[in-house]
């Protein structure tokens, strides 16, 4: 029980630094489409800190895993986020380094996030908390590829267009 709850700390300690990092680059940068991004994550973040949060508490007063804790996570709609802002931008500011680090630097968390509540899925045997950690690692690799999209549009719009809105290049 010791290492989940070591692991449960760990965890918040990421989704609140996490958090605060998106907020800080959704405060930063011009571009609408960081700006949206950023904000929409750490909006998740917060929520996952939440649950995570109240799941410790209950973990360390009870000492198992709660079975009264309603442990859902909202879904993500962070991949609703990219086309929104395309639909309703005619002019979009080219991202600058700075909003180019902070992709890089936030897809490198979602990695690591995804690595390690799969981690803790695949150490666990009791279903709920599989279910638990198996849909946190999902919400985060749906946050790396929302991102790694994001990263695509910023430095090569063209190539995205061309991929996402599947352009008849087949003549079609």
């Amino acid at each position: 029980m010791e290492e989940r709850l070591n692991a449960l700390n760990i965890a918040l300690k990421n989704e609140s630094s996490e958090r605060d990092f998106y907020l800080k680059n959704a405060e930063r940068t011009r571009n609408p489409l960081g700006k949206a991004m950023f904000e929409q994550i750490a909006d998740e973040e917060l929520e996952h800190y939440e649950r995570l949060k109240e799941l410790h508490d209950r973990w360390a007063k009870e000492g198992k895993w709660p079975e009264t804790l309603p442990l859902k996570v909202k879904n993500t709609s962070v991949k609703n986020v990219l086309a929104k802002v395309v639909k309703t931008v005619s002019q979009m500011p080219q991202g600058d380094d700075d909003d180019l680090k902070a992709l890089q630097t936030a897809i490198e968390f979602e990695a690591k996030g995804t690595a390690f509540y799969a981690r803790l899925r695949d150490e666990v045997s009791n279903p709920q908390e599989k279910a638990f950690f198996d849909l946190l690692a999902s919400i985060e690799r749906e946050h790396y590829n929302s991102l790694k999209d994001t990263e695509q549009f910023l430095t090569n719009p063209a190539a995205w267009y061309q991929e996402k809105e599947r352009s008849g290049l087949d003549g079609a």
